[in-house]
């Protein structure tokens, strides 16, 4: 007999992926950068001596990603180039990352901020823009959302079919944190339950637990109103039996 044919092949997985990202104003990039830093497929190794900004990259790929400042930030003062340096009062920076959606559109996420040093050289840090850009599937028209109609933090991770707590704890995460799996218990369980969605199912099962027992006393509080309705029914039934009897008495005399 002929041999079978062979199965198909599966399907290919649907992922996102990262094509490049401008950096401006950012730790040790120049305000005025216009390299931006493409990353080739399927593997992107980043080389430079210390200082390079190799870890730079990957903090701003986070910030791009999921809006999270790198530890040691100083609320984003020490995340942005310093005025000092580049002898200037006021700097602005800007982190903008070109990728592809689960979908395979061309997507562009826009992050700039400000950094402003006040008098006595106390720094002020002030986000400005967030914008996502993206193609409209049917005219192909850019079309470009902002911070003030949508979570830009929640939309990125969305649209990369990534979990936040995933591009936070995994893929885009710090040097300084990478050893969090030896960390305490408490913490170690919270960020498992946050990259395998647990706290979801948790309050799900929580939410679920609590209509169990609204219900439960909903059916309670009928039951109780139905045994009062059957005691008052049965009593007017023999009151109504009873008026019959006395009519009939009254009647035969």
């Amino acid at each position: 007999p002929p041999p079978a044919p062979a199965p198909p092949p599966p399907p290919a997985a649907i992922m996102c992926s990262v094509d490049k990202m401008l950096i401006k104003g950012i730790r040790s990039f120049s305000p005025d950068n216009e390299h931006a830093i493409i990353f080739p497929k399927p593997l992107t190794l980043i080389v430079g001596r210390n200082g390079a900004g190799k870890t730079t990259v990957i903090e701003c790929l986070k910030m791009a990603t999921t809006g999270e400042l790198p530890p040691s930030a100083r609320a984003g003062q020490a995340f942005i180039h310093d005025p000092k340096v580049a002898d200037v009062t006021e700097v602005k920076a800007q982190i903008k990352l070109r990728f592809r959606d689960v979908r395979k559109q061309p997507c562009v996420v826009t992050r700039s901020f400000q950094l402003t040093q006040k008098s006595g050289g106390k720094l002020e840090k002030k986000d400005l823009d967030q914008v996502i850009q993206t193609l409209d599937p049917a005219t192909g028209e850019k079309v470009s959302v902002s911070r003030k109609c949508a979570d830009i933090n929640s939309t990125v991770p969305d649209m990369m079919g990534v979990s936040k707590a995933i591009l936070e704890n995994v893929v885009f995460v710090h040097q300084e944190d990478s050893n969090w799996p030896l960390g305490e218990a408490a913490t170690l369980k919270k960020k498992f339950d946050e990259i395998f969605s647990a706290t979801k199912y948790t309050k799900a099962l929580e939410h679920i637990s609590k209509l169990k027992k609204e219900q439960a006393a909903s059916i309670k509080d009928y039951r109780a109103a139905v045994e009062t309705l059957r005691v008052q029914k049965d009593h007017a039934v023999k009151l109504r039996l009873r008026h019959e009897e006395n009519s009939s008495k009254a009647a035969a005399l």
